[in-house]
């Protein structure tokens, strides 16, 4: 997590040098990295399981599911503060509407994880 931190504070960083008019590109710049990162842990697991690894076999597997759903959560928490911050700076409608794409995220990321074939447990 300290490479996304870093990139979090580049990101910041570039954000006050070239000020609110490149706000739109720095933000998907870093979305975009925070998703390649998740989406090679999350193949890494795959990988793992694909190899006959424990991870997602049996009673583990709750477990497994658990920590995606955790990682899932702790990533749009800390997106959750910069895209707030940004949001806030076009009004109160920027608020709501950095929120309501948080909340939306979440649900969609939430029903992807309950579609058929899975354990609605894990």
């Amino acid at each position: 997590m300290t490479e996304l931190k870093k990139e979090l504070a580049a990101t910041l960083e570039a954000r006050r040098e070239l000020g609110p008019e490149y706000e739109a590109a720095l933000v998907d710049s870093f979305v975009d990295k925070v998703d390649t990162q998740v989406r090679r842990r999350l193949a890494e697991e795959r990988l793992l399981r694909a190899r006959g690894g424990t991870a997602g076999q049996g009673p583990a597997g709750s477990v497994s599911a658990f920590g995606e759903r955790f990682g899932f959560a702790i990533v749009t928490l800390v997106l959750a503060v910069p895209l707030s911050a940004i949001g806030v700076t076009q009004g109160i409608g920027g608020l709501v509407a950095t929120w309501a794409g948080i909340v939306g995220v979440n649900l969609a990321h939430a029903g992807r994880l309950r579609r058929p074939g899975r354990d609605p447990r894990a």
